[in-house]
């Protein structure tokens, strides 16, 4: 079994990788710091197990293993968590097992022996049972078999088109397959609805332009393209724009 150890302290990761190199059959092919590392990681290295520490800068073990869980063949996960709370519940409803630091020997065993068994596309609902509404730091998109992440402040709008949302940001674009009513949803006060099928970030919102014939267009810093208000939402607009 191959895996990747994920924690945020070296000495953590240094005493894992030593106890995983006492188990038979398995191989330590990588370490990170938080969760983004990780991500880039799984992509170039293929892990069969992800070790995931809960509570890391950056990106965090909830938010990594919900986007772990868009990869077409996602690896099991086990977090590990120096914190025997409410949470620890919702990972044996969701089949993932878990190890309370500082991990056992024989702990470590068992839960490679539980991990063998796991379907790794289980992760994908990891973060929602945990913590349901908790909005993630990162977007993330599948871009020719490998895992994408676009931060949430480097966003400037997101556009519905057929079944995707594309994702405009400071360095491009992507798509995603996610509906934008859930994405508003989730970043409640960080994006604003001007459009049936486009969100815009408030932070980046600098007010609006009446075009000759009529129309009202979102100006969105460092954005060339032309959004259009729709009556619908251009009240609620206006005051927003008003208490900028």
């Amino acid at each position: 079994m191959r895996v990747l150890v994920v924690d945020d302290e070296p000495l953590a990761r240094e005493r894992l990788a030593a106890m995983l190199a006492e188990i038979e059959g398995t191989e330590v092919v990588g370490m990170a710091g938080n969760g983004h590392e990780a991500l880039g990681l799984v992509g170039r290295l293929a892990p069969d197990l992800v070790l995931l520490d809960i509570r890391m800068p950056v990106m965090d073990g909830l938010e990594a293993a919900r986007h772990l869980g868009e990869l077409e063949a996602p690896p099991s996960v086990i977090f590990c968590t120096a914190f025997q709370d409410h949470a620890l519940a919702a990972f044996d409803a969701n089949a993932v097992d878990y190890l309370v630091k500082p991990v056992r020997d024989e702990r470590l065993r068992a839960a490679l022996d539980k991990a063998r068994r796991l379907n790794g596309a289980q992760a994908r609902e990891i973060g929602r049972a945990i913590e349901p509404g908790r909005a993630r730091t990162h977007l993330c998109a599948r871009v020719r078999g490998s895992l994408v992440l676009v931060p949430i402040a480097d966003i400037d709008y997101l556009l519905a088109e057929d079944k995707y949302v594309v994702v405009h940001h400071t360095k491009g674009e992507v798509l995603i397959e996610e509906p934008l009513k859930s994405l508003e949803d989730e970043f409640e006060g960080r994006f604003v609805r001007i459009h049936r099928n486009c969100l815009v970030a408030l932070a980046k919102l600098s007010g609006l332009t009446r075009a000759p014939d009529g129309r009202l267009f979102a100006n969105v810093e460092g954005v060339t393209a032309k959004l259009e208000v729709s009556r619908r939402n251009l009240p609620a607009l206006r005051r927003l724009v008003r208490s900028l």
